[in-house]
């Protein structure tokens, strides 16, 4: 194995632990905007190690282009999704969390 191999398995693997922390953040935080937080960060950073790592493995340019768009568009779907959930667990009066 060469050592872009070994560095994308690295980053493959960094994105997998991301989106899992972004799952159990979903999972064990007490209310949506917390759960939002945790997700989109989570999920973002992840699917850019993931991007990251294939796109060392590539075979052309035109492909990690692909691979960028992806995740751009991701990352701007995520952003706005993100912001109309809150935005409709405020109009619900869903109150943030107080200890």
């Amino acid at each position: 194995m060469m050592p872009a191999d070994y560095l994308s398995v690295v980053l493959l693997i960094a994105g997998g632990i991301f989106f899992l922390a972004g799952t159990l953040g979903l999972l064990r935080f007490p209310d949506v905007y917390t759960r939002l937080h945790a997700l989109t960060k989570a999920d973002n950073v992840g699917l850019g190690l993931i991007v990251a790592g294939l796109a060392l493995q590539a075979e052309s340019w035109m492909v990690v282009g692909k691979l960028l768009l992806i995740w751009l568009l991701v990352l701007l779907a995520g952003a706005s999704v993100a912001h109309l959930v809150a935005a409709a667990a405020r109009q619900r009066g869903i109150k943030l969390w107080k200890r």
